[in-house]
């Protein structure tokens, strides 16, 4: 099996999304999800096609990364073929070789699914486990409880309050409005969700974007977050069973997460809402 390294560009981006679409399932480890990318748009789609590389056979997508920092690349394969060593090794080659153009000199990092083989090839080649963290899940198989909160879901006239929360969520001046409507905009979002919990002031408290990869796949919560006025009053439970509950009514089968393991608040305030830990994941690293 000849496998081909790509950077699919524009023209390409609409090809990966659809693997990674395909390959969600809630049998398979916590893996990088369309709604990822659809997160990355934020960026333009024309820095996102920049930051997308494939892999193909026999023109068949058999593996998706993205850089999610110059440094850093979050990695998949197709399910059926996580345990086929030709493609690990293909991998681990690309991912050691600077002038393949995935990753560069240097101190760098990759995610990769649990159970994965290119794993233990990229631990042979001398790459170590770095920054462990929590996929957590719950799944949709039973009704969603209401915990209380008003939600609405995000429009174009309510982008302002939606970014604010987030910038307030996690200190950074970036996600403005028109950012928004870029991510709005993006062929991803039409199977995507933003929502806002308003406390019982209507002040807006806490923000969350749902991603579905369609009917009866895992859903993706990213991101969510919490305005830094009203934390410690149960307002991220409560949009993040909002999230749930909407991704139920787009036919999610489950709802996912990750979250570093060090950040062991976001931790509980998934499980408070009813999401379970899977697993930890650890990033693999090369140091030179």
């Amino acid at each position: 099996m000849a496998i081909v390294l790509n950077e699919p560009g524009l023209d390409g981006l609409t090809g990966a999304v659809e693997a990674l679409r395909a390959w969600q399932e809630d049998l398979t480890p916590f893996q990088l999800h369309p709604g990822d990318l659809g997160w990355g748009w934020a960026a333009g789609a024309q820095k996102l096609a920049g930051d997308v590389r494939t892999w193909s056979a026999d023109g068949r997508i058999v593996a998706v990364g993205y850089l999610d920092a110059p440094d850093l690349l979050r990695l998949t394969t197709a399910p059926d073929l996580r345990q086929d060593a030709n493609l690990a090794r293909c991998l681990a080659a690309d991912l050691n070789d600077p002038a393949r153009g995935v990753l560069p000199a240097g101190k760098v990092g990759v995610e990769l699914p649990n159970g994965a083989l290119v794993r233990g090839v990229l631990a042979e080649a001398g790459w170590n486990q770095s920054d462990p963290w929590t996929p957590l899940c719950r799944a949709l198989a039973e009704p969603v409880e209401d915990r209380g909160l008003r939600i609405a879901v995000v429009g174009p006239e309510t982008a302002g309050a939606r970014t604010a929360v987030h910038r307030s969520a996690f200190g950074s001046p970036r996600f403005t409005e028109e950012v928004w409507h870029v991510v709005a905009a993006g062929p991803v979002y039409a199977d995507a969700r933003c929502l806002i919990g308003y406390d019982e002031q209507d002040d807006a408290v806490a923000a969350v974007t749902v991603w579905s990869a369609g009917p009866g796949k895992p859903g993706l919560l990213e991101p969510m977050g919490v305005h830094a006025d009203h934390r410690g009053r149960g307002h991220g439970a409560a949009i993040c069973v909002a999230a749930a509950a909407t991704l139920q009514e787009m036919g999610a089968s489950s709802a996912l997460v990750c979250t570093p393991s060090a950040n062991t608040a976001a931790v509980a305030t998934y499980v408070a809402a009813g999401y379970e830990p899977l697993p930890q994941r650890w990033d693999l690293s090369r140091t030179a």
